[in-house]
């Protein structure tokens, strides 16, 4: 079976981001589309999902109009505040297919000045 380009890339970021997984650190999932964005935090390990903050949340969807880039330093505060909660600090950041750029880039800096390391 032939995988189409984005596939391949998907699959490329995060077999890395995998393979230098250690029992410290979890492994930060982003996905998002022309609206929304989402992202989970997951111990490769285990295989589950820790923690996971949408912008299709009720609390966040309720809030007036806001632009998309400011929707993903939302969504990231959001994320920061549930990890600091179960004591996770330092993770992986994987982002998939997308160019660390935009709406992506601004998510991670604003993880990075809630405390996160990556």
């Amino acid at each position: 079976m032939k995988l189409n380009t984005t596939t391949r890339k998907r699959f490329r970021v995060s077999n890395k981001v995998k393979k230098v997984a250690s029992d410290g650190r979890f492994r930060l999932s982003i996905s998002r589309s022309s609206r929304n964005i989402s992202a989970q935090i997951i111990d490769d390990k285990k295989n589950i999902t820790l923690l996971a903050a949408s912008s299709i949340e009720k609390d966040i969807k309720s809030k007036s109009k806001v632009n998309k880039s400011d929707l993903s330093k939302i969504v990231a505060e959001k994320l920061a505040k549930k990890a600091q909660e179960k004591k996770i600090t330092k993770i992986f950041f994987d982002r998939g297919v997308y160019k660390y750029h935009g709406r992506i880039k601004i998510f991670a800096e604003t993880l990075r000045k809630n405390g996160m390391e990556f």
